[in-house]
């Protein structure tokens, strides 16, 4: 379905290959665009914003307010709403679809 294509990074001009595999990646994800950089702008771009990726993010420790398991968020809790487990969580998000 999807071919190998040759497109040009609009950062340094050079071409790059946008590979099937990526083609269908970029499909099942949703995405509309195709990459405008090469992957070693992108990797320089990444590093000029501060090189922030989910690893360097700070991870707190809570206790599920739904099962009491003790598990770690991406965010500081301010205590004001409940916070739950990754399990909880994804059984409330599927509970309230409409």
């Amino acid at each position: 379905m999807f071919e190998d294509k040759t497109l040009v990074c609009r950062e340094c001009g050079n071409e790059f290959v946008f590979t099937a595999s990526e083609q269908q990646f970029y499909a099942d994800k949703g995405f509309q665009n195709e990459p405008g950089r090469c992957k070693a702008c992108r990797d320089k771009r990444k590093a000029a914003n501060g090189g922030f990726n989910r690893a360097d993010r700070p991870m707190y420790e809570v206790v599920c307010a739904e099962c009491g398991k003790t598990t770690q968020v991406p965010f500081q809790p301010r205590g004001d709403r409940p916070v739950y487990c990754r399990e909880c969580f994804d059984r409330q998000r599927s509970e309230n679809r409409w």
